[in-house]
C-alpha cells in the first residue's frame, strides 16, 4: 500500500502513521504543522516518523487546492485516510473560519484528489460530537445525528454528507469514523488528562466543568487505530439491504459508504477519570467546580456493535492502564518527576 495521512504530525495521525511505518507501508504524511498548539510536540512526532525511510512528509495546508491537487497527481496513494482538521469544541466559538477552512474546504480537496487518483478506500474522522442534542445511549450510527451544536461538531456533519456524494458520483469508497474522547501518550496540549496532568504537577487547580458529573466514552488511542488499521482493507461497499423508505443513516444503498463508531463503549464520570490520574500521579487535584460549557453535553457512550461485525473491532485498553501509559509518557517526554 502506499497511503496518504492527513495530520501525520498530530495526535491519532502520529500513531496511526508509526503504526503502517512498523508493519512496513509506505506512508505520505500532510501535516502544515500549524501553532493551534505547542508545534514543538508536532515536530517531535515528526521526527520519530522521519527517521524511517518508509515515510515522507508534506508540510501541506489542506485548504491549498493547487497543491492538494499536485501531491495527489504525484503520489497517487492506493489509500486515504484524513484525520487532519481544525479539532476542539470550545475554540470553534473564537475562530470559526478556521473549522470552515480546514474542516470543509480541505476535507473537499481531499475529496477531489480521490476523484483523480481513485483509492481503494477513503477513510476520514468524524466525531461523537455530530450526535449533539441526542439524548439517547448509547449512540448507534444507525440513529439519526442531525443536530449538531457546534460549529465543529456541524463541519465533521458536512465531511460525512460530502464523503456520500463523491461516493456516489464517483465511486469512492468512504468510511467515516466518529472518534469518542481519544485520550494517550503524545496527546494535544488542549485535552483534558493533558491539561488536568499539568496542573496538578504544577500544584495548580484544574477547571472541571459540569460540576464533575460528566460521563464520557474515553478511548485509549491505539484502541483507534486499531479499528483504522482494521478498515484500511475494508472498503465500504452499497448495502443491498438499503431501503429508501426507511434509509438507514449509517449505509447507502446508492454508494459505497459507511459511517462507524470508535470508541470504548463505556461511560466513565469525569470525576473518577480524575482518580486514576491523582493514582498515578500520586498527587491530589485541587479541583475548580465550574458550570456546563457551551457546546458541551452531558453524556457520550458509543454503541459499536455495527463496528464489530464489520471490523471485528473491540477496545482492550482499560482507563487504568491507558492514563497509566499517559503519565507515563509525560513524564519521561518533559522529564518531570512526580
Amino acid at each position: 500500500m502506499a497511503i496518504l495521512v492527513t495530520g501525520s504530525a498530530g495526535f491519532i495521525g502520529f500513531h496511526l502513521s508509526r503504526r503502517l511505518l512498523e508493519r512496513g507501508e509506505a506512508v505520505v504524511g500532510v501535516d502544515d504543522l500549524n501553532p493551534y498548539y505547542d508545534p514543538r510536540l508536532k515536530a517531535a512526532r515528526l521526527a520519530i516518523l522521519e527517521s524511517n525511510a518508509g515515510y515522507r512528509h508534506a508540510k501541506l495546508d489542506l485548504a491549498d487546492r493547487e497543491g492538494m491537487a499536485a501531491l495527489f497527481a504525484e503520489t497517487r496513494p492506493t489509500h486515504v485516510v484524513n484525520l487532519a482538521a481544525q479539532a476542539g469544541v470550545r475554540y470553534s466559538l473564537e475562530k470559526p473560519e478556521a473549522y470552515v477552512d480546514s474542516n470543509v474546504v480541505g476535507f473537499l480537496n481531499i475529496l477531489e484528489g480521490c476523484r483523480t487518483v481513485q483509492p481503494a478506500h477513503l477513510l476520514y474522522a468524524s466525531t461523537s460530537s455530530v450526535y449533539g442534542a441526542n439524548g439517547k445511549l448509547p449512540f448507534n450510527v444507525h440513529d439519526h445525528a442531525v443536530h449538531p451544536i457546534t460549529l465543529y461538531a456541524a463541519t465533521k456533519l458536512a465531511n460525512e454528507a460530502m464523503a456520500h456524494s463523491y461516493a456516489h458520483l464517483f465511486g469512492v469508497p468512504a468510511t467515516g469514523f466518529r472518534f469518542f474522547t481519544v485520550y494517550g501518550p503524545w496527546g494535544r496540549p488542549d485535552m483534558a488528562l493533558f491539561k488536568f496532568t499539568d496542573a496538578i504537577l504544577k500544584g495548580q487547580p484544574i477547571d472541571v466543568y459540569g460540576q464533575g458529573q460528566m460521563q464520557r466514552d474515553f478511548t485509549y488511542v491505539e484502541d483507534i487505530v486499531d479499528g483504522l488499521m482494521a478498515a484500511l482493507s475494508r472498503p465500504a461497499a452499497p448495502n443491498p439491504a438499503w431501503d429508501p423508505q426507511a434509509p438507514d443513516p449509517a449505509t447507502s444503498g446508492v454508494a459505497p459508504w459507511r459511517i462507524l463508531n470508535l470508541g470504548a463503549s463505556r461511560r466513565v464520570e469525569l470525576m473518577r477519570y480524575i482518580e486514576v490520574l491523582e493514582e498515578k500521579l500520586g498527587r491530589k487535584a485541587e479541583l475548580n467546580l465550574l458550570p456546563m460549557q457551551p457546546g458541551d453535553v452531558a453524556r457520550t457512550e458509543a454503541d459499536t456493535e455495527e463496528t464489530f461485525k464489520v471490523l471485528g473491532y473491540a477496545p482492550k485498553t482499560s482507563i487504568e492502564e491507558g492514563v497509566g501509559r499517559f503519565v507515563d509518557w509525560y513524564l519521561d517526554y518533559y522529564g518531570v518527576k512526580p
